[in-house]
């Protein structure tokens, strides 16, 4: 079996193997040899027992995407190749020796995992396996080793180092069973390696973000985590709320005092945040609310992917206000996007919302470290005697004050309210204040981030958030002619987004969820795509489905 410029390998087992682990040591390695390298992951609700499996791939080239194709599976439960059922063709099957797998290659992972101490260290020995398997040398699978476990201590390193040592010679025999041809690029070991929870977390950061209030739910978790470890060094404060009601307040309160505010959920999490988005709305305060999207309703898939909750965000909150609904697709542009929606919140005194999923939270791969050209902008004002927090303007944007800053006073009320803030049943006041707040939308129509354009061809694909690199590659690898066309803003569109998508023949909207949210929106604007291609089963678009799809319906 040969394999040239780009691999992929499985690594499949139970919860609590430690296939995270192993998905680290090897990503570490496969960079500092000079590979690119891509992961995702999917797993199961479930803290033991079941079957995870992490996909890595390893090319000469740029890799981005989730492939369906396996060419190396290490089987590290009896039920990883059922698990991993049709996506197992022309692989070559690694499994411990223990399992009797037929037609795989056998190796005594498990065996020498408990002469070095226990089993605990089989998901080391494997990595070792692959390490030497895919051409990485034995000291630079040593180094990832010691800067992934060297927080725990000296003797877990060591353990460790001999775990790696002893699937470093097992991975002699996997060699004769396997010709790997992947040429190195010196300048990958230049690049940094970021999944897409660090990409979201980096722009926060740089967008300005002072205090995060969240409920752990997954997958929005990890973004929690990545701001609570950081809080200290970049002057953040992070809480964890009692509930996600809790949370959302608390946000409200800090922005209302004037820091930069972050709240990140899950679909049904973000179900009881819903009466404090419309008091965002009438408040006028600005909060930048993150969704890690996951299948619904209700608990629906905890661990897996969709792109189900576009309309929950465009149409959350009772009466009519602006927002807008931001949701990047890849991680070069992932933290320039973040930092914008902090700013988009505060010029315009508005929730935004960054809108990702499981898939794009949990991906890594290799890139040039992306740039973030948009600094904060503040917009308070240091209040007077006779302030009016609700003025009318010309724009609807009033002058916003925070408590403390200037000699006047800043109420605010969920009720409707005039223009100092005060409660009124004045239905003249009323409208306007109606007419004030949805003044804005067409600004932020104006504002709005123009969508991507791949290609110069007469037939597309419309996509949004993380089906950026599928679409993408799958174009690349079929050599179809079709442009993609990929927005990373949903809410509100830019003006010109008709005119646009008009100028293609023919064309095909791709998204995560059953009913076609996003061409349903495009539709409220005037424009029907042909055809739609979903997927709705937990799982991300892949390459392969993306490309199928180009060849049976566009072309």
């Amino acid at each position: 079996m040969k394999i040239n410029d780009d691999a992929s390998i499985v690594l499949c087992g139970e919860a609590g193997q430690g296939i995270q682990t192993v998905e680290a040591l090897l990503i570490r390695a496969f960079k500092a040899t000079g590979y690119h390298i891509f992961s995702c992951k999917e797993y199961m609700s479930r803290v033991r027992g079941g079957e995870n499996s992490t996909l890595i791939r390893v090319s000469s080239t740029p890799v981005r995407a989730f492939i369906e194709r396996v060419d190396v599976l290490f089987a590290l439960s009896p039920g990883a190749v059922e698990h991993m059922g049709g996506r197992v063709k022309d692989t070559l099957v690694i499994a411990d020796e223990e399992f009797h797998e037929e037609g795989a290659i056998s190796l005594p992972i498990m065996g020498e995992a408990e002469k070095l101490g226990g089993r605990i260290f089989a998901n080391v020995v494997a990595a070792g396996a692959a390490a030497n398997l895919f051409g990485v040398r034995e000291e630079t699978f040593n180094e990832a080793v010691r800067s992934l476990f060297e927080r725990k201590g000296p003797d877990i390193v060591e353990a460790d180092l001999r775990a790696g040592r002893k699937g470093y010679e097992l991975g002699e025999e996997l060699r004769e069973h396997l010709e790997i041809s992947i040429e190195p690029q010196p300048s990958v070991r230049e690049h940094v390696v970021l999944n897409g929870t660090e990409a979201v977390g980096i722009g926060c950061i740089a967008g300005g973000c002072r205090f995060m209030s969240s409920y752990p739910m997954t997958p929005s978790t990890p973004l929690q985590v990545f701001i609570s470890e950081n809080a200290a060094e970049f002057d953040m404060v992070f809480e964890q709320a009692e509930d996600e009601i809790a949370a959302i307040n608390m946000c409200l309160g800090a922005s209302y005092a004037g820091a930069r505010s972050l709240v990140a959920t899950s679909g049904s999490g973000f179900a009881l945040m819903e009466e404090a988005v419309g008091l965002a709305g009438m408040i006028e305060t600005p909060v930048v609310i993150y969704i890690g999207q996951r299948p619904g309703p209700a608990v629906g898939l905890p661990t897996r992917t969709a792109q189900e909750d576009l309309n929950l965000a465009l149409y959350a909150g009772p009466g009519e206000f602006p927002r807008a609904i931001l949701a990047p697709g890849k991680l070069e542009d992932a933290p320039e996007i973040a930092a914008h929606a902090f700013n988009l919140a505060d010029r315009y005194q508005i929730p935004v919302f960054l809108l990702s999923d499981q898939y794009l939270a949990d991906l890594y791969y290799d890139l040039p470290a992306p740039l973030i050209g948009e600094e904060p902008s503040y917009h308070i004002t240091r209040t007077w005697e006779g302030y009016r927090r609700f003025e009318f303007t010309a724009d609807g944007i009033s002058p916003r004050g925070i408590p403390g800053y200037g000699s006047g006073t800043v109420r605010v009320d969920s009720d409707e309210h005039d223009e100092e803030g005060l409660i009124t049943e004045d239905l003249d006041v009323r409208r306007r204040m109606v007419e004030k707040r949805n003044l804005r939308l067409e600004m932020l129509r104006d504002d709005a981030l123009k969508p991507e354009v791949y290609g110069d061809n007469s037939s597309a694909l419309i996509c949004w958030g993380s089906a950026y690199w599928p679409v993408r590659e799958a174009i690349e690898s079929s050599g179809a002619d079709v442009s993609m066309v990929h927005f990373s803003q949903v809410y509100p569109l830019p003006h010109d987004t008709l005119e646009l998508l008009e100028s293609f023949d023919r064309t095909a909207v791709v998204e995560n969820n059953y009913r076609g949210q996003f061409a349903d929106l495009l539709k409220l604007e005037g424009f029907e795509a042909d055809a739609r291609f979903r997927r709705y089963d937990g799982m991300p678009f892949s390459v392969e489905g993306v490309a199928g799809f180009i060849e049976e319906v566009l072309l």
